[in-house]
């Protein structure tokens, strides 16, 4: 038995798999902001798309009032190749592409959660998941809104804005922008 294991690792040295001073990269628990959270059941579609597409990358947690979510992977494993400085990049590349665009990555909030104003804007006439997409995306895509959810069961549009780059008027004229029709507050 002992020969057996001396030739297995002998082996597996001559062929690379081991290095004698080598351990394999440890999976990293990273937060990045998640972006296409505009429903709470998208949730379970962040984590279908991943075990699909992204095996690599573990869905620990979200934080839905945030917009972040905390993943566990190995770089190096997950996007060969990337430079640290590139990961964010690739991941939402990666999580793109698997979503058809329906799913990103960002760096986290570039403003302190403190410093952010609620906007909540009553809409009407959205009936599915792809209105409430639509809407989504209008609002998410101003510069200064920092997070955006959209919900035709609630009939609202919410956004988290930096009040230095954006108000609830250019929401309000995105969102009109894309024929969505706002309710009476």
């Amino acid at each position: 038995m002992k020969m057996l294991f001396t030739l297995t690792l002998v082996l597996s040295l001559a062929m690379g798999l081991f290095a004698a001073d080598e351990k394999p990269a440890a999976p990293t628990t990273v937060v990045h902001r998640v972006t296409g959270l505009f429903d709470s059941k998208r949730e379970a579609e962040l984590r279908m798309t991943l075990a699909n597409s992204l095996p690599d990358v573990e869905l620990v947690s979200i934080d839905y009032e945030h917009a972040e979510g905390t993943f566990r992977y190995d770089p190096t494993k997950a996007f060969p190749g990337a430079k640290p400085q590139d990961i964010v990049k690739r991941f939402d590349e990666k999580l793109r592409a698997a979503s058809v665009g329906t799913f990103g990555i960002q760096p986290l909030f570039t403003t302190p959660h403190e410093k952010l104003q609620r906007i909540e804007i009553p809409i009407v006439g959205l009936d599915c998941r792809a209105c409430g997409l639509a809407a989504y995306e209008a609002v998410a895509k101003l510069e200064g809104v920092e997070q955006a959810t959209a919900s035709f069961h609630d009939g609202r549009v919410t956004a988290l804005i930096d009040p230095e780059k954006t108000d609830r008027t250019k929401l309000e004229e995105a969102l009109k922008a894309k024929r969505v029709q706002l309710g009476t507050p």
